[in-house]
């Protein structure tokens, strides 16, 4: 019990030091997608599915460009 959780408290550090514009663009995805799927009628959980892929896929590519530019 006590390994499992230090190695997902450590994979989960690593993640969020190497990570955070993908971390980050989930987390303002998801938020965006849900306000607009309750806006729309479409649903809160379908928007902030959509919008948590959208936002991490976003938010990859801005740390791969701010990577490769330095």
């Amino acid at each position: 019990m006590t390994k499992s959780l230090v190695t997902a408290v450590i994979g989960l550090s690593m993640l969020t030091l190497t990570a955070c514009g993908t971390m980050t663009g989930a987390g303002v995805g998801a938020a965006g997608g849900a306000a607009i799927g309750y806006g729309t009628g479409y649903g809160i959980g379908k928007g902030a599915l959509i919008g948590t892929g959208v936002g991490a896929a976003a938010g990859a590519i801005y740390d791969i460009y701010t990577y490769n530019s330095k």
